[in-house]
């Protein structure tokens, strides 16, 4: 509904001068109020808006079980991630190549088996006498068992072992720290122990979070540029593109068989003052309902359709793409795809301009469209207000209530910023002067295009000319002048016309002499 509106208020809306400026507003208070209650109890079937969007990113997977709201959107990686196994240290430590190799190389290039501990910064010994505090040891810098629990690993579906065991992952300390750091994130390890030397607190943050850079850019690069995430997100685009397409149209419908019922009341209202028939009545209602069918059933549904089509695929990418840098509540998502409705309707108006308006008037309609999606922002704000007060939590009417409050907050001031901008003074001289610089342009590009249609067809022509015959005629003229100019008595010019009017098949408008012709009253000069 609100969507529908946004589109069609914004530019059909033009309150009657004559009308009282209060039965205006209040006729077009009954429109919004009517479609406000189309979208709270008839169309939010339609489209269910979903916490984090409709497609699966690594940051809204992680938050499963800690953000009871959240849930898996793809039924396969749930699978995935319940069939990941369980931990195996084996495999993440002397089980895994890369692991041993870094040992042993390491152990290789050791002087005299003393190396130097990455977190303290002292010296260490591969030595198997040597105490736990300075005894090597290879810590996983980011814990193995994390990275094979991670749901944005299993998501990516990476290798745990390779990423646990790559080169920034690995780095060497003392025995008595790694066996006490176990599979605790080392910022977690970092608070609980605040008695660690300065130095050393750094160097291992300085790690982990050159570490946590690497391993959350290769999940990145992985599962964002994956098929399976395309895909999901393409789906999840066409879903959302047919239902608010879908939902556009059927708010079309409505308010029309609506309006179109009222207005047959309307038509009857003095006849049924004085004498009511049911009969009138039911046929009042199945005029109407027709006629509002009727209307509905036009290139214009087919437009609604497109509009709400393209808005549900910009929003549900937009909050695609929100999801894989910050989780979106439902109701932020719901703000996302209201705004787009009226975002695509700007846009169309404002860069294609199907209604053919002058250019200040292009503008206001813009400007109306623009003021009633903001409009549909405040509505919906006021909803997520609602939601966490007393009246938002009662069950099953709480929703109600607050989506239809929203709503109407929404369709009040968005009528009050319609019928501002179609009788403030100020607007409408604004208005009327861009229209004026419009005309003026418009007078410059009808003659630019004009011209241009005068060389098209004088180009066209030149290209039907027969070039040889052409080159022959200015030979045949070019002999002709060049014996013009010898020409030095009226004989010789009297012989030269007539021998170019043979050759060029010109036809004399006389016989014989043209003295003795002309001297005949009853002859006539005839040229074809």
């Amino acid at each position: 509904m609100v969507n529908s509106y946004a589109a069609n208020v914004g530019k059909n809306y033009t309150p009657d001068p004559n009308e009282n400026i209060f039965d205006s507003i209040f006729r077009e208070y009954e429109h919004v109020i009517f479609e406000s209650i189309i979208s709270s109890f008839g169309l939010d079937f339609i489209v269910k808006d979903r916490h984090g969007g409709d497609v699966d990113t690594i940051n809204n997977v992680r938050k499963i079980g800690s953000d009871p709201d959240m849930i898996y959107k793809n039924k396969d990686n749930e699978n995935a991630y319940n069939n990941r196994g369980d931990y195996n240290s084996y495999d993440y430590h002397d089980g895994n190549k890369q692991y041993r190799q870094k040992k042993a190389d390491t152990r290789k290039n050791a002087e005299n088996g003393v190396i130097t501990d990455e977190y303290t910064g002292k010296d260490i010994a591969f030595s198997k006498a040597a105490p736990g505090d300075s005894k090597a040891s290879l810590d996983h810098v980011k814990a193995a068992k994390v990275i094979h629990d991670d749901r944005g690993r299993v998501l990516a579906e990476l290798s745990g072992t390779d990423l646990a065991n790559s080169p920034e992952n690995l780095k060497f300390t003392n025995l008595s720290l790694n066996e006490s750091i176990n599979t605790t994130e080392i910022p977690e390890y970092i608070e609980k122990h605040p008695d660690l030397p300065e130095e050393t607190k750094k160097n291992m943050m300085d790690a982990y979070n050159t570490a946590k850079s690497s391993y959350e850019n290769k999940l990145a690069r992985a599962y964002y540029t994956s098929p399976k995430f395309i895909k999901d997100s393409a789906t999840a685009a066409g879903k959302l593109g047919v239902q608010m397409g879908l939902r556009q149209v059927l708010g079309f419908f409505f308010a029309n068989v609506w309006c179109a019922i009222r207005d047959e009341f309307e038509k009857a209202e003095l006849e049924w003052n004085l004498n009511l028939d049911l009969g009138d009545f039911f046929k009042a209602i199945a005029n109407g309902a027709k006629r509002g069918f009727e209307e509905t059933m036009s290139v214009e549904s087919l437009r609604k359709f497109i509009d709400g089509g393209i808005a549900g695929v910009l929003s549900s990418i937009t909050t695609t793409i929100c999801n894989i840098f910050f989780t979106t509540a439902k109701n932020v998502v719901k703000i996302i795809r209201q705004s787009y409705a009226s975002i695509v309707q700007a846009a169309k108006v404002l860069l294609i301009n199907p209604d053919g308006y002058l250019f200040g008037d292009r503008m206001l309609a813009v400007t109306k469209i623009i003021a009633t999606g903001a409009s549909i922002v405040v509505g919906s704000m006021v909803s997520i207000a609602l939601e966490g007060t007393a009246l938002g939590q009662i069950p099953v009417i709480g929703d109600i209530v607050q989506t239809f409050i929203g709503s109407l907050v929404t369709g009040i001031m968005s009528c009050t910023l319609l019928l501002f901008l179609d009788r403030s003074k100020t607007v409408q001289n604004l208005v009327g002067f861009l229209n004026s610089l419009d005309n003026g342009v418009d007078k410059e590009l009808a003659y630019i295009k004009q011209q241009t249609e005068f060389f098209e067809n004088y180009a066209a022509k030149l290209m039907d000319i027969d070039i040889d015959k052409f080159q022959t005629e200015v030979s045949v003229y070019s002999d002709f002048t060049n014996e013009l100019l010898k020409c030095d008595n009226d004989e010789s010019l009297n012989r030269i016309l007539r021998s170019m009017t043979e050759k060029l098949g010109i036809k004399i408008p006389w016989t014989g002499d043209f003295d003795e012709f002309m001297g005949n009253r009853n002859n006539t000069l005839v040229f074809e």
